[in-house]
């Protein structure tokens, strides 16, 4: 029995030893093709880049993607640029877009248009698309503006929208202003070319107006882009602000009227009122006057400083006053009534 298991096992350790072999030569394979890219290698030498192998493994070991900057190395060999792996791995290193810049740098080439690598790589960096801005300057974009509303000096409103073709200047992408700029400076522009014209009709019957006056200013200083021409695609006319103007000049200046006579009609008010006040105190101090009179008579007739026939004389001409009053207005309704409102 024990000879039979040693047999058995003397048959199964060579078996498993191989086994273990074939595993250990995969796993080593998989460790080489993985960090020794030998197909890319093989591409490369084919395409006339002079890339060794060690820096391939080289790349890999810096997390940098060999297969981009391979294809970026063969489109700038077929393009005819000098460009060397340390650049491109500098680039891709400080977070840059390798396959866009190598791009544009083809882009720009072919257009004839001055670029250097290090212009573009430092465009890319700053966050523009480097590519977009070389097709821009080959073929020029066109922007359209909101519609600008502006006042015309007779108070006509007019609203305006423009196209503008602006083509990428290259050397001012790197801190220039983008189109929200180039935008606003046309907007000021309209509005200001609107704004000094006598009447609408000016503007509307020479829309150029404002593209003169556009233009002359240079707006696109600064900015990352050239002004090619400003074309005025719409003017339409709004409101009339000067007439709206007066409307509520006339309103605010009828209110202030309205309430300055309000406050002279409450002052007279007030006047009158006084007034009645003042006439019911002497009316009180002439009624207080006349009870005096009786007891004055009475003091005078005691002391005799007033005779009786003196007295009787004075009713007499009292009577003769009061019927010549009672005659006249009888004779004169008018003057009763009126008199009788006055008192009242």
């Amino acid at each position: 029995m024990f000879d039979q298991f040693d047999r058995i096992g003397g048959f199964a350790m060579p078996e498993i030893l191989l086994g273990i072999v074939i595993v250990a030569v995969v796993l080593l394979l998989v460790v080489f093709f993985r960090y020794v890219p030998v197909g890319l290698w093989i591409r490369a030498r084919a395409s006339g880049v002079p890339l060794t192998i060690f820096t391939l493994i080289g790349m890999r070991l810096r997390r940098i993607s060999p297969q981009r900057l391979v294809d970026a190395l063969i489109t700038s060999s077929k393009a005819g640029l000098n460009l060397t792996v340390n650049q491109l791995e500098k680039h891709f290193l400080a977070g840059g877009n390798i396959e866009r810049v190598v791009k544009a740098l083809v882009s720009a080439q072919q257009a004839g248009i001055k670029l250097t690598f290090e212009q573009t790589c430092a465009i890319d960096l700053a966050g523009r698309d480097v590519l977009q801005a070389v097709q821009m300057s080959v073929i020029p974009k066109v922007i359209e503006s909101p519609p600008v509303a502006a006042i015309a000096k007779d108070g006509i409103e007019l609203r305006a929208k423009a196209r503008v073709t602006v083509r990428t200047s290259i050397q001012q992408l790197v801190g220039g202003a983008g189109e929200e700029t180039v935008m606003a400076r046309v907007g000021e522009g309209i509005v200001t070319t609107i704004g000094s014209s006598p009447t609408h009709k000016e503007v509307l019957e020479n829309p150029d107006l404002i593209s003169r006056t556009v233009l002359n200013k240079g707006l696109d200083a600064g900015t990352a882009f050239e002004i090619l021409s400003i074309d005025i695609a719409d003017v339409d006319v709004g409101r009339n602000i000067g007439a709206q103007l007066q409307m509520d000049q006339a309103e605010a200046d009828r209110r202030i009227a309205q309430a300055r006579a309000e406050e002279r009609r409450a002052m007279a008010v007030a006047r009158e009122q006084e007034m009645k006040a003042e006439v019911q105190e002497m009316r009180a101090k002439v009624v207080a006057a006349e009870a005096e009179v009786p007891l004055a008579m009475a003091e005078a007739l005691r002391t005799g400083k007033l005779g009786v026939m003196d007295y009787y004389q004075m009713q007499n001409i009292m009577a003769d006053t009061q019927m010549r009053d009672g005659i006249s207005r009888a004779a004169d309704p008018g003057a009763q009534s009126g008199e009788e409102q006055g008192k009242g």
